[in-house]
């Protein structure tokens, strides 16, 4: 398969991708205030982080692709970075502050079928996407595709805490499972934070062209 194939194969999957993070946002963000589960809300937020990201990424490819000038977009990748790393790292506090809190409380959380299912789903789509776009950014020595293959990949990690949490509650009435649960997902928000917000993982400049 020759670049422009593998380029347009990309393309597809990181579209794939934003827009199944557009669903899964809608449906954990609602199914996570109805059933006060702070697993499911903030597993809905990530996924509203990583669409901005996903969004950011293809800007950034289409802006190479129409011949932009690279110290601009260099400066435009920065500062996206840096954005979606705050973020992350408000994420994680808001996370950390709810779960606590649920804790100490004692806040029961109501079960979820609809994010039992999401968390199912997530994990079994993630994994084929991540390694689609693995492939594809070997073939096109792209560490920005890599890069963003990876953060796929860890979502599979964040379903299956979030699944764990919600099938406990469900299964066992162990309440705690859900905020442990979300607890959980805190260390891998806290280093996407920090590598953004440093600019790990920026691609250079002769990889914009081939993200």
């Amino acid at each position: 398969m020759d670049a422009a194939r593998w380029n347009r194969r990309a393309l597809w999957l990181i579209a794939t991708t934003m827009t199944y993070n557009v669903v899964e946002a809608g449906v954990a963000l609602t199914a996570g205030i109805l059933a006060r589960s702070i697993a499911l809300v903030g597993f809905g937020l990530d996924s509203v982080i990583e669409l901005v990201a996903g969004t950011a990424v293809l800007r950034r490819v289409a802006l190479a692709r129409a011949g932009g000038d690279p110290e601009r977009l260099e400066a435009y990748e920065h500062r996206v970075h840096r954005l979606v790393g705050v973020t992350f790292v408000l994420l994680a506090l808001y996370v950390t502050a709810q779960a606590g809190w649920q804790l100490w409380r004692a806040a029961e959380p109501h079960e979820s079928v609809a994010g039992i299912v999401l968390a199912c789903a997530s994990l079994l789509i993630m994994p084929g996407i991540a390694w689609g776009k693995l492939k594809a950014a070997a073939a096109l020595g792209s560490p920005a595709l890599r890069a963003e293959a990876r953060e796929t990949l860890a979502c599979s990690y964040l379903s299956f805490t979030l699944l764990l949490g919600l099938a406990l509650n469900a299964a066992l009435g162990w309440w705690w499972a859900d905020p442990v649960a979300a607890l959980c997902m805190v260390p891998w928000l806290v280093k996407e934070g920090a590598e953004n917000i440093k600019g790990i993982g920026c691609c250079a400049e002769g990889d914009a062209h081939h993200a």
